[in-house]
Formats: C-alpha cells, sequence, structure tokens
C-alpha cells in the first residue's frame, strides 16, 4: 500500500493544466497562497516573499515552529523536533486543503 507522500517531486504535468483551484490554500495574516503540488509549506511560503526562520529543512530543529490556526498538515517523514497542537514545521509539512498561518509577510 502506497500513498506517494514520500515523493517529493511533483506529478507529471504540463504548467498550463495544472489548476491553483485544486491546490492546497495557504492563508495567512496578508494573503492566500497557492501550494504546488510536492513542495513543503515553507516552499510555498518562501515562493510567496514570507521570511521564515529554519536551520534544517527536515523537522529536525524546530526553528520554522509556526502557528497552526486552522486546517491540517502533512508531514511524508514524522519529525524530530516537537510540534503542538495548534503549530507546524513548515520546513517539512504539507498543507492539506486550507490551512490558516498566524503569519505575515516580513
Amino acid at each position: 500500500m502506497s500513498d506517494a507522500t514520500n515523493t517529493l517531486s511533483p506529478a507529471p504535468c504540463s504548467a498550463p493544466a495544472q489548476s491553483e483551484a485544486g491546490s492546497p490554500r495557504v492563508h495567512t495574516r496578508d494573503d492566500v497562497l497557492h501550494a504546488h503540488p510536492g513542495e513543503s509549506l515553507l516552499e510555498t511560503l518562501e515562493r510567496h516573499g514570507h521570511r521564515v526562520e529554519f536551520q534544517c529543512r527536515s523537522g529536525y530543529c524546530g526553528a520554522c515552529r509556526t502557528p497552526l490556526l486552522a486546517g491540517t498538515v502533512h508531514y511524508p517523514s514524522v519529525p524530530l523536533a516537537f510540534v503542538s497542537p495548534g503549530e507546524c514545521l513548515p520546513c517539512c509539512c504539507k498543507p492539506v486543503g486550507a490551512i490558516r498561518l498566524d503569519i505575515q509577510k516580513g
């Protein structure tokens, strides 16, 4: 049984065929971002100009810990850093559907 969640590369598809309407949405204090298939939440935030403190990009250190106000994220690999309810590690998680973060561009 495989759900392909450990695959970090996007599924083969031409760029015009991909629709932002079907992509997970990341609501921040000042924007709504659309995640690309296969990218981490941190990559989505960076692509849209958000600066998030990070050290490891693998869930080891917890430096990127961010308040998760609503929604669900998925961790393809269990992070080693502790994650409390109501927060996430953007460096190693992916949004599931729409999520809301307590973060703003800066």
